[in-house]
């Protein structure tokens, strides 16, 4: 009986998160490809003030990542994210997290609550709402999560890398390859990132 009981709960939860997903091994949509240049933004924080990657004078680039406090995937990844930011945004890469759904149809991501997430985990990054749905799809962006890791240059603010942060979005004990990471690495390093994309997994964006 006790070992039905676990079969069923686990098969409620794959269906569970399987809800939240749709074709979740695309990669990016009509937008930025490795190489182009990312417009800049001006998107309103959790915290009320407009923040634009402009604003960031001493940056050396962005890990521009778009999530939500909905899917199942984007919390399980909210944890690498602090640490992510934690490890580089003092080197010259923080991360710029960016919420794109659709609020009337997940009002569980509205700004109120977006607030009452990042006060309630610690966000050490921006959390910004993209508000008319202006943004994401000019990165192309299709999940929660979804990275885009920029570099900045003389000529703007190139992307380096697009995809997933990890390749175990269910144990990050059980991670073998920290693509952001690497990435972010061979950049601080002055080398080309050898991986440059990879597919985000997670929920796709609401419209």
């Amino acid at each position: 009986m006790k070992k039905t009981i676990q079969i069923i709960s686990g098969a409620l939860v794959v269906l569970f998160i399987s809800a939240f997903v749709t074709n979740e091994t695309s990669t990016t949509g009509n937008g930025y490809k490795i190489g182009d240049t990312a417009e800049d933004f001006s998107l309103k924080n959790v915290d009320g003030n407009m923040v634009s990657l402009s604003d960031y004078k001493d940056a050396k680039g962005f890990i521009v990542t778009f999530t939500c406090n909905t899917c199942p995937y984007a919390v399980m990844y909210e944890d690498r994210l602090i640490a992510l930011n934690d490890k580089y945004a003092s080197r010259g890469y923080p991360v710029i997290a960016i919420m794109p759904n659709n609020t009337d149809v997940k009002p569980g991501d509205n700004l109120e609550a977006m607030k009452a997430r990042a006060k309630s985990k610690g966000f050490t990054f921006p959390y910004l709402i993209d508000e008319g749905q202006k943004v994401y799809p000019k990165y192309g962006a299709t999940k929660t999560p979804h990275v885009f890791l920029l570099q900045k240059t003389d000529g703007g603010n190139v992307v380096k890398y697009i995809g997933a942060i990890d390749d175990n979005y269910k144990d990050a004990s059980a991670v073998k390859t920290k693509y952001v990471e690497n990435a972010v690495d061979a950049l601080l390093e002055g080398k080309e990132v050898k991986q440059t994309e990879t597919k985000a997994i997670g929920c796709s964006i609401k419209v």
